[in-house]
């Protein structure tokens, strides 16, 4: 410090000479050091002696209290913003520079000041304006008032120390005035918002308060001053750019009328945030980012830290372009500040946490450069000093010896974020010879030979080259518009080179034409394969391997979003965490009925297409995936009775003291769902007999529950815009067909007891409760208990059981001479669940822990802690084995028919065997 010994003696010599605080040695070292740093903070130390007072006392802890605005100090409004804008930001300089504060307390203290002298001098303007012209009222009479957002670093809260503040003035509906004078809303509010700026902006004899920026409202300096709500949100939807999605990502209401503010934010989020991975938005990036480069290379602004190579904008460019491409999916990344949007992106594993933190540090590096030039002069700067004094302040006040060494630092953090920001956002390069295909591709449809296809390896080459120029002369290609078209020319080669190269050449064209045909218009899915080669070759080898993903896909495109999900190669959610998954889908819908089931369909789509993926890649065995199909049911169909239940409120009014509980049965109950399997579901109630509902609609108990059961029937076979949740059979509730929907818990137990069939005893053996009221749930458990537990003849349960296994063998078997049904021929799944089936009834009053499991490995591990089996792993293998190549053919659309040389004999043997050790006869022979 000893070379500023002369700049530091002038600048304190220009401070009071009696001052107590001058013989407080240590206190003046460290105004030494604040002079060093600012000339503004000493020339307002030097305007407003008290502040060093002040910062003497406690150290600028305490923030400076604002000025009161009244009408009797009228004429002093201009000086009082900003003496105390200059006193609060010279307390921050203190804490930036002496007391060490983390940058991001000094960006947040900045934003903090600027929000008060907003809000000062609005209330003060709307005084004076309710005064002369009345207060603007809508058509109901309801007081309107302007709403200011805070764009940019404002609206993040990491304002720089000298920045502008970029505003857009808006207010909710239209109206007028109601006083002596009255305006209209548009015309009054923009008069309001230009006595704002100008009471901020305005250079003084006292200098200025805030430097504001109105550009960023609609249509720039040529839009009108003011919007209503309507207006804003009529433009965004017709004329809204990529560059204003970015923009209102950090959009805060700053002054004004808050809760309006917010409202009006949340019916602006589908424009900034779209529900689809949005790649498309790094095209929109690339654009600003290439035209603040050609800026800096045409005005030699390479040492610019905010524009520059490495320099904030690019931290911030790549966290907003990650932050718009999931934030319509993921709610925790709709942040408007850097940091903790940098965390949330670690958190959702789209940044590294290596990078995450590298990034962060940087940040913080050159937010504290960029404060520290500012404050230098109060003056909006950027690019570094040329000047050799202030090089050395600037290193001096950063705590590094010399400029070399400041320089060091600085580069190697540009140097790190430059890599990681064009990792993401530099342009894509494909290789220039992308091959033979690509020149066919772009030959099509009037060129290109066939034999070229043949060549890469496919078999029908004839076929496909048909049917690839009939989509390139399809009228959906024909009419795209020319960037939507060069991004279609850059994938289709590369979809062509992958189909190519995948386990099913032929047929993963033909499906991944059909998924191009289904998102032409949705440019969106071109950008996310376009810019996401990875993207590409998993779809490629996905469609290739399965024929049901890839009509889920076409059908479906939002599903493209899952093949670059971070969570996919994780593991996946268990029971708890899939109804946590489903549940905010109902609840976010607020309501609204066809929402909510779009937006559950949306997401057991989603979660089905993960399950299906690890098992289709191996990650998980058939029998995990099953289970958590099952896992994913049961979340639906308690989001669905929660739907249904408030419907039947809404028109019959409630139930006092009843219950309610939805049964799983079959592959349901026993936790072994296939894709697309449907929904064994029986409905039973329990309320007192006299019970009535309490709307002015009002039903009795039967009714009101069998109109709860049909409201989950129907809303679970709703068709939506994506797809139907499920298909329902309600054929196994007592009396099948012919009996009430719903059942009491009574009419069940009775019917259980007295009149059931043996085969519903065997159904009964998989049921169990899925949702609802939990005692029910425990009282049909009871039920249960004692109905398998009850004492049976087993010479006449071996031949009731033997002789329903062969009727549906003989309606159902579809094995033949070469192929084996894998779930009801001879050795199939079904034989082995009858098998267990008929043990658990013969021998379950023995056995009470055999009552528990529902699922077939849970009843074979139980089975054989008993003794009661003596090929139980040779099972347990049949078991997996089979229900994997069920999955497996239902992944790809085949008929669960294997040729008999693809069929684990050991399975089917082992199983014959155990029927028949049973005393089983489950052959007509």
């Amino acid at each position: 410090m000893d070379r500023f010994a002369p700049l530091i003696a002038r600048r304190l010599a220009s401070l009071p000479a009696d001052a107590p605080w001058r013989g407080d040695a240590a206190f003046v070292e460290r105004l030494g050091a604040l002079a060093v740093a600012s000339d503004f903070a000493m020339a307002t130390l030097a305007a407003q002696p008290g502040l060093v007072e002040r910062l003497h006392a406690d150290n600028g802890i305490a923030a400076i209290p604002p000025p009161r605005l009244a009408v009797e100090n009228r004429t002093d409004w201009p000086r009082l913003l900003r003496r105390h804008r200059q006193a609060e930001s010279t307390r921050l300089a203190w804490r930036d520079v002496v007391a060490g504060d983390a940058v991001e307390t000094i960006l947040a203290g900045s934003s903090a000041l600027a929000e008060t002298c907003l809000r000062l001098a609005l209330a003060a303007l709307e005084g004076e304006f309710a005064e002369r012209h009345g207060v603007v009222r809508d058509g109901d009479g309801v007081a309107q008032s302007l709403v200011v957002f805070g764009l940019g670093k404002l609206g993040g809260g990491e304002l720089n120390f000298s920045s502008d503040i970029d505003l857009v003035y808006a207010y909710e509906r239209d109206g007028e005035s109601d006083g002596p004078r009255p305006l209209a809303a548009e015309d009054y509010f923009s008069r309001l918002g230009q006595r704002l700026a100008k009471l901020l902006d305005e250079v003084t004899a006292d200098g200025f308060s805030h430097r504001v920026d109105l550009r960023l409202r609609p249509y720039g300096n040529a839009g009108r001053i003011a919007w209503s709500f309507a207006a804003l949100e009529q433009y965004f939807q017709r004329e809204g750019r990529d560059w204003e999605r970015y923009a209102w990502q950090k959009a805060r209401p700053v002054a004004g009328d808050p809760g309006a503010g917010e409202r009006f934010l949340e019916t602006l989020r589908p424009f900034v945030y779209r529900r689809y991975l949005d790649f498309g938005a790094l095209a929109g990036l690339r654009e600003m980012k290439a035209m603040i480069a050609a800026e800096v290379a045409r005005k030699d602004m390479a040492d610019d830290i905010k524009r520059g190579p490495g320099g904030i904008r690019e931290i911030e460019f790549l966290a907003q372009a990650l932050q718009l491409i999931r934030g319509g999916r993921e709610a925790a990344l709709r942040e408007r500040r850097l940091l903790p949007a940098l965390d949330a992106l670690v958190a959702a594993g789209q940044v590294a946490p290596q990078v995450g933190v590298a990034l962060a540090e940087a940040y913080r590096f050159l937010r504290t450069v960029e404060n520290r030039l500012q404050m230098l002069r109060d003056a909006q700067v950027h690019r570094l000093p040329q000047g050799e004094e202030e090089r050395a302040r600037l290193a001096t006040g950063m705590g590094f010896a010399d400029w070399s060494g400041l320089l060091s630092a600085l580069d190697a953090r540009r140097e790190r974020v430059a890599a990681e920001f064009n990792a993401l956002l530099g342009q894509r390069r494909r290789d220039a010879d992308a091959g033979e295909l690509a020149g066919y591709w772009r030959a099509l449809p009037a060129a290109g030979d066939a034999r070229v296809l043949s060549d890469a390896g496919f078999e029908d080459a004839t076929a496909l080259d048909a049917s690839l120029r009939d989509f390139v002369r399809a009228p959906g290609v024909h009419g795209l518009a020319d960037a939507v078209r060069a991004r279609l020319d850059r994938v289709a080669p590369s979809l062509l080179q992958a189909s190519a190269a995948s386990s099913q050449p032929d047929a993963a064209l033909r499906r991944v034409l059909a998924l191009l045909q289904n998102i032409l218009r949705r440019s969106s899915y071109l950008a996310l394969l376009d810019e996401q080669p990875a993207a590409l070759a998993r779809l490629v080898d996905v469609v290739a391997r399965s024929g049901l993903l890839a009509e889920r896909l076409t059908a479906h495109p939002l599903l493209l979003d899952e093949l670059l999900d971070a969570r996919l190669s994780g593991p996946l959610p268990q029971r708890e965490e899939l109804q946590a998954e489903c549940a905010p889908a109902v609840a976010e819908a607020d309501g609204d009925l066809e929402r909510a089931l779009h937006a559950l369909n949306e997401k057991r789509q989603a979660l089905g297409f993960r399950i299906a993926l690890a098992t289709l890649d191996g990650r998980q065995c058939a029998v995990d995936g099953s289970r958590q199909l099952a896992w994913l049911a049961d979340a639906v169909v308690a989001s669905v009775l929660r739907l249904a239940q408030a419907e039947v409120e809404r028109a019959h009014g409630k139930l006092p003291s009843a219950r309610f509980a939805v049964l799983g049965y079959g592959s349901l109950g026993g936790e072994e769902l296939g894709f697309g399997s449907d929904l064994d579901l029986v409905f039973l109630f329990d309320a007192d007999a006299n019970a009535q509902s309490d709307g002015m609609r009002a039903l009795d108990a039967p009714r009101w529950y069998a109109r709860l059961a049909q409201k989950i029937v129907a809303l679970l076979d709703t068709p939506t815009a994506g797809g139907r949740l499920y298909e329902v059979d309600v054929r196994l509730r007592p009396d099948g067909a012919k009996g009430l929907l719903v059942s009491s818990l009574a009419s069940f137990s009775d019917y259980q007891r007295e009149r059931a069939w043996t085969w519903e005893h065997q159904a009964l053996v998989r049921a169990r409760f899925v949702a609802g009221d939990a005692s029910l749930g425990a009282a049909f458990e009871a039920i249960r208990a004692e109905t398998l537990s009850k004492t049976r003849d087993a010479g006449k349960l071996a031949e009731e059981v033997s002789a329903m296994r062969k009727r549906m063998r003989a309606e159902l078997d579809r094995s033949d001479a070469a192929r084996f049904d894998l779930k009801q021929g001879e050795g199939g799944l079904v034989d082995l669940e009858f098998l267990l089936q008929f043990l658990v009834l013969r021998d379950a009053g023995s056995h009470a822990a055999w009552l528990m499991p529902r699922d077939t490995p849970g009843l074979l591990r139980a089975l054989d802690d008993a003794g009661s089996l003596s090929n139980a792993d040779a099972l347990h293998e049949a078991h997996a084995a089979l229900l994997d190549a069920g999955l497996r053919c239902t992944l790809d659309r085949r008929k669960r028919l294997l040729p008999w040389t693809e069929v684990p004999e050991a399975a089917r043997s082992a199983i014959s065997a155990a029927v028949r050790g049973a005393g089983l006869v489950f052959d007509a022979s």
